[in-house]
């Protein structure tokens, strides 16, 4: 099964972290968190990518182009045709990556009807955002998919906490301070989708149309929509302090998606 990757936003949340480089493109750690989300993908065998580009989608096609230098230490001679030698292996061999230009300004709905052709001949296919990581039981999802038989399934997720959570007595001491902690409301869409190849008579390719709004409308009108409850963790990296929560994660050797 094949797994849709929308890397075309602008990300103007988060342009104060980096503001010449993709969103999808801004490190945890030393790789991108594109990486990191294609990583968590690989460790349950999909190792097929199609990355919807779009905003600087140059910088996502040069990491990939020089895959091996960006993760290789190498050595090479100057001015000679002699092969560059790599030093060092890496666990990715055997991804396919399709790197596929969907526009410069297109929404959403529109890059992933433009994905279309890369997926045809799939009866299901992923899809998720190139922003936002997750300890979201793969194999688990893609059954409950098949099992109901509906188009569309989503992860609804706990939104994560935006600032700190106290827990005191009734003196006002205080018992737990918890650091953005999973939030234990209601859900929201985490990305993490799968879908059936019928999603596209919901789809066209507009620049402007947005898939969580008149698609998904349609799909639960018609009763094609289904979540999937992920209880466990979820964030995406829109702000720079999300940035730095994961980075913190990552560094202390506690994100709960690496699992290669």
């Amino acid at each position: 099964m094949k797994t849709v990757i929308l890397c075309g936003g602008l990300g103007t949340r988060i342009r104060d972290v980096a503001d010449n480089i993709p969103k999808p493109m801004i490190s945890v750690g030393n790789f991108p968190i594109l990486w990191h989300i294609m990583k968590y993908y690989s460790s349950f065998n999909y190792n097929d990518f199609i990355l919807c580009l779009g905003y600087k989608g140059q910088v996502i096609k040069d990491f990939f182009l020089n895959y091996e230098a960006h993760t290789n230490d190498f050595t090479i001679t100057l001015g000679s045709q002699k092969p560059i030698t790599y030093h060092s292996n890496h666990s990715e061999a055997g991804w396919g990556v399709t790197l596929a230009d969907t526009g410069q300004e297109t929404m959403t709905g529109g890059r992933v009807k433009r994905a279309q052709k890369y997926v045809q001949g799939e009866e299901n296919f992923m899809l998720t955002y190139g922003d936002g990581v997750g300890d979201i039981n793969i194999e688990e999802l893609v059954k409950f998919h098949k099992a109901h038989g509906k188009i569309m399934t989503i992860t609804g997720v706990r939104p994560p906490g935006r600032f700190g959570e106290i827990m005191s007595d009734s003196n006002g001491l205080i018992s737990e301070f918890n650091e953005k902690p999973q939030a234990s409301g209601g859900r929201i869409s985490g990305g993490f989708f799968v879908c059936n190849y019928k999603v596209f008579d919901y789809l066209d390719d507009r620049e402007n149309l947005i898939f969580e709004q008149e698609p998904m409308r349609k799909l639960v009108k018609d009763g094609q929509l289904m979540v999937y409850e992920h209880n466990g963790f979820w964030q995406p990296m829109d702000t720079y302090r999300d940035y730095q929560f994961l980075n913190g994660l990552y560094d202390n050797k506690k994100a709960p998606w690496v699992v290669w």
